[in-house]
This record gives structure tokens, C-alpha cells and sequence, in this order.
């Protein structure tokens, strides 16, 4: 006979929420049991049926808070129904998985569009009617020029890090197809006033169904329209933005303290004073002492991450890179490998700062300091997700104390040096020089060495197994 299955019980904080029992079904396997401060504010208005502009820090837990309203009121039948905007390829992909697994309960289908893959591919997934589609804007646009969806149906247009966005050029992207649901809506008013059909868009009619019987079964498409921005800032031009595209009421919900200078208050911050020669000796005995389960390593160019993960891999420790040169699949599939702790060291560019979420990240090493310190705070942020603890280090050169001061400024906080226990810095190479003006001679280390260097805790976050060509765990 077989054994009747487990299921976790249901969050009743969500529950409070007016969050429906498949949505809660999906929110229970995926271990959400309280909503974060966004979630709590941010659900019950947007289920309320309310414009919102919400401000939250990165690593709240923003996704959930817009993705669980929609799961709760698309409808299976109609089609293509919501849109989420975000600004890369890569948080276009985490955010349709993070939507898939809390909706597994749910018949809702979710699919990911965006560049660097072959329209036709994603095309195909398009045939079968998905009622929410997550995409970057340029894919989108050319989704809408080649008439492959249709906005007869949407209700529910979230953009997702508008910060970001913006700050990265897709302005006029942004109010091309916001203008185009805008327009849309405007001939569904018309035409409900006339009493006629309103003929909304010439494309094939995505949220058509199939044949009679699920014309039937499917309810008639629900007109109010929502709109939905999320950001870690809120900027005067995306309250411009709110404003322009928005329908009154409009409400600002700002998470505690989501207005305050960035913070990363759950993460311990470190520094090391390094000469140049000696960083990828230190790296690897950093790894080796702290064991992490999962740790990102930021590089500053692409190919310096290809350089120190073929590196790292011939001795030994099990990593990857990924950066704009790696093809999208590729990066995909690292990204999938490295959120499934197949390996456990990904040597990243900036590309990765942002947008990426990896819940299980325990170390972040800056192994060449960002210039620019909101870049820091980016990717620290990677670490300490949702509350959890983690661990921060940055290598600093002996001409990079202005940098790391910037840092603390913006932080408001002083890290404090570290020495690791059994490193010793190594006399200058006799052919430093030689290896061309990159190569910065032995000098005075950082003026941040007056503070004392305290030696590293021995308590670890990571596993205790070695992590020199150690198996990982399937998780």
C-alpha cells in the first residue's frame, strides 16, 4: 500500500495575507514561512488591486512580494496576462524560477524571454499561450514588433529593479512598451464605452483559447490594469515614471529602512593590506581555511575571471567563470550548476553583482576592489540573503586606501584588517618591474594598516568537508 505524502503545513503569516491555499501549497515546499517587511506590505495592496512604487533593499525578498499576487489572481485560459520587466538575462531566468517554484501549485505557466538566446527558441515556448512572461526590453519590443504577443489580455506589467534599468540605458525601451499597453488600454475603454469589441491588437491573440470547450470553461478577461515598480532606490525619475504610467490611487510603500544609505549589516567585512604579487596565494589559502559552502570571487575584467578560475581549477578547487563573453546558454548552465552546489567557487565579473540571487552564497571575496563603493555594496549583497549570516573580504593594494575609504563611507562603517593565520607576505619578485607598468612595486601597505590586523574567527559558515576536489552534495 502506499504511504500517504507529506506536505509541510501551510505559512498562516502569508495565509493572513489573503495569499490563496495553491500559492501557500508552493510557498510551504519552497520553505517561506514569514513574509519579509516588503512581502507584508507590498501583497495585500497589490491583491487589493492598487498601483504601488515599492523601495526595498536587495535581498528582501522583492520577487516573491509581486509574484505572489500575480499567481493569485492571473487566471489559467487567457493567456498572456502578466508582464515582468527586468534589466538582464540573468535575473530574467532567476525570476521565472523563483515564480515557477512558488507557483508549482498553481496551472499558471511562467516563461523566460531575453537576448543572447534564439528568438526562435523562445518563440516555441510562446505557442503554448504562458500567462506570465518574464523579459528584458529589448527581447520584449521585438516580441511586439514581430507580433508574437499580443497585449489584448495584459493586466498585471511589473518592472523589477527600475533602478537598474534605467541606469543602464533602457529609458526609452521602458516607455516604448509601457506607451504600448497604455495604448491598449485606451481602445479597451473605448470600445467598452461603444459597447463594441475592441479589436486591440492585429498579432495572433494570445490569450485566445484553443477550441470551444475551453472558450467555455475560461472566464472573460478581467480589464483593471496594475502596475507594479520595485526598486532597491527610488529616484525623481521613476517617481516621473509612476506618475506618467500609473493609475491613481498610487501608492509608495518604503520597506524599514530601505531609504537609509546601503547597509550590510548581516555580513562580516574584512580587508586584507596585499601586494599584488601575493594575491592569488592568499585567495587560495582563504578558501582553504574558510571552507565556504558557496562563495563568489569578483574580478574586475573578463579576463582576469577566465585567468583565476583556469588557475584556481589546475589547483585543484572546483570553480567556474562567468562573464559577458561566456555565450548565454553557457552562462545559464553555469548559473544552474552553481545554484545546485555542483561546484562551489564562481569566479565573476561584475555581471554578477546584480540581479543574481543564490540563497546559499556564504562568502563573498573581492579579489580586485570595485572603484566605484555602490559596487561593493552590490556585491556584498549577494551574501546574507533574506536575513541569513555571511562573510565579505576585499583585497587592497598598497595604492587602493582611497577606495576602500570611499567604502566605508558609504557603508558608515570601518572594516577592520584581517591576518590569516599561517600567510606571510612575500619579498618583492626580481622581475616585477619587468612585467610591464600594471606591476606596482613593494611600497607601504594601505593607510588603513594603522588599524591592528585581527586574525580570522575559527568559526567557519561552510561545510566541513575539504574543498579541494571534494564532492559536493546534491541539494
Amino acid at each position: 500500500m502506499s504511504q500517504k505524502t507529506e506536505h509541510p503545513p501551510l505559512p498562516e503569516a502569508f495565509a493572513k495575507l489573503g495569499v490563496r491555499n495553491s500559492v501557500l501549497r508552493g510557498l510551504a515546499e519552497a520553505k517561506f514561512e514569514t513574509p519579509s517587511e516588503i512581502q507584508s506590505m507590498l501583497i495585500p495592496r497589490a491583491l487589493a488591486g492598487v498601483d504601488i512604487l515599492g523601495q526595498a533593499r536587495t535581498g528582501t525578498g522583492k520577487t516573491a512580494a509581486f509574484g505572489i499576487p500575480i499567481l493569485c489572481q492571473a487566471v489559467k485560459g487567457l493567456g498572456f496576462q502578466a508582464l515582468i520587466l527586468v534589466p538582464t538575462r540573468e535575473l530574467a531566468v532567476q525570476v521565472e524560477a523563483e515564480i515557477k517554484r512558488i507557483g508549482a501549485y498553481t496551472p499558471l505557466r511562467t516563461v523566460a524571454v531575453y537576448g543572447g538566446q534564439r528568438i526562435s527558441a523562445q518563440m516555441k515556448f510562446l505557442k503554448h499561450n504562458p500567462e506570465i512572461i518574464v523579459g528584458t526590453p529589448g527581447r520584449v519590443i521585438d516580441l511586439l514588433d514581430r507580433r508574437i504577443l499580443s497585449l489584448a489580455n495584459i493586466r498585471f506589467v511589473v518592472l523589477d529593479e527600475v533602478d537598474r534599468m534605467l541606469d543602464i540605458g533602457f529609458r526609452d525601451d521602458i516607455r516604448n512598451i509601457l506607451s504600448r499597453i497604455e495604448s491598449v488600454r485606451a481602445k479597451i475603454r473605448r470600445a467598452e464605452a461603444e459597447e463594441e469589441p475592441a479589436n486591440t491588437d492585429s498579432s495572433t491573440a494570445q490569450g485566445a483559447p484553443a477550441d470551444a470547450q475551453q472558450a467555455e470553461q475560461a472566464p472573460s478577461a478581467p480589464q483593471r490594469h496594475q502596475t507594479i515598480f520595485v526598486s532597491a532606490t527610488i529616484s525623481d525619475e521613476i517617481e516621473r515614471l509612476a506618475r506618467r504610467y500609473m493609475t491613481e490611487p498610487v501608492e509608495k510603500l518604503i520597506a524599514p529602512g530601505a531609504d537609509e544609505k546601503p547597509t550590510v549589516e548581516n555580513v562580516e567585512q574584512w580587508y586584507f593590506s596585499i601586494q599584488p604579487w601575493d594575491k592569488y596565494r592568499l585567495l587560495k589559502m582563504l578558501l582553504e581555511q574558510e571552507n565556504p559552502d558557496l562563495a563568489i570571487v569578483f574580478c574586475k575584467t573578463k579576463h582576469g575571471a577566465q585567468k583565476l578560475a583556469k588557475k584556481l581549477h589546475a589547483d585543484g578547487i572546483e570553480c567556474r567563470e562567468i562573464h559577458g563573453n561566456l555565450a548565454q546558454g553557457k552562462r545559464d548552465r553555469v548559473m544552474k550548476s552553481f545554484r545546485g552546489g555542483k561546484f562551489d567557487v564562481l569566479v565573476a565579473t561584475d555581471l554578477a553583482s546584480r540581479g543574481i540571487d543564490v540563497a546559499d552564497v556564504t562568502h563573498i571575496i573581492n579579489y580586485d576592489i570595485p572603484d566605484d563603493p555602490e559596487v561593493y555594496v552590490h556585491r556584498v549583497g549577494r551574501t546574507a540573503r533574506m536575513g541569513a549570516a555571511g562573510k565579505a573580504f576585499t583585497f587592497v593594494q598598497r595604492d587602493q586606501g582611497e577606495q576602500l575609504t570611499k567604502i566605508e563611507s558609504l557603508i558608515n562603517m570601518l572594516i577592520p584588517p584581517a591576518k590569516l593565520e599561517g600567510f606571510e607576505p612575500s619579498p618583492t619578485p626580481a622581475d616585477w618591474e619587468e612585467r610591464g607598468p600594471a606591476a606596482a612595486a613593494a611600497a607601504p601597505p594601505p593607510p588603513q594598516e594603522e588599524r591592528p590586523a585581527v586574525p580570522l574567527p575559527k568559526r567557519r559558515l561552510g561545510s566541513k568537508i575539504p574543498l579541494t576536489r571534494r564532492h559536493r552534495r546534491r541539494r
